[in-house]
């Protein structure tokens, strides 16, 4: 299946995110797609007031510490955010979401492909191609 290409082609794919968010979700490591996906969203507001809010949210929900959902990046760049986040930009969120791309990609992303989650969507899918080629 493509995803198996890159980390970029699966969290491109509606079905292929649904798959990793559903591998992440069984190691405990959901928080890091999901701030991801928040970041992605943050970065298409339009408006001034509503990037305020969403920033909030966001530092709330994953970056401040002890946040609900915190995500596991370094001091500096969870500082760097604490301190910017009274006026947040549209990038304010780029090192950390940089990072968590990072550890999506070099750790998470091989173990997927090597799951059972995985390996289980990659058969069904080789048996529907051969259903479909059956004339009967």
């Amino acid at each position: 299946m493509a995803w198996s290409e890159s980390v970029d082609t699966l969290l491109a794919n509606k079905d292929g995110l649904a798959a990793f968010r559903t591998f992440l979700k069984s190691e405990f490591s959901e928080e890091n797609i999901d701030f991801w996906m928040a970041c992605e969203d943050f970065k298409k507001t339009k408006s001034s007031a509503k990037i305020a809010s969403k920033a909030q949210k966001i530092y709330s929900e994953f970056i401040q510490a002890d946040a609900p959902r915190e995500i596991n990046i370094d001091f500096t760049t969870r500082d760097h955010i604490s301190q910017n986040i009274s006026e947040p930009t549209l990038k304010c969120f780029d090192d950390a979401q940089r990072l968590i791309y990072s550890l999506m990609a070099k750790d998470s992303f091989p173990r997927f492909l090597r799951s059972e989650v995985y390996k289980e969507l990659v058969h069904k899918q080789q048996n529907g191609n051969q259903k479909r080629w059956l004339p009967f």
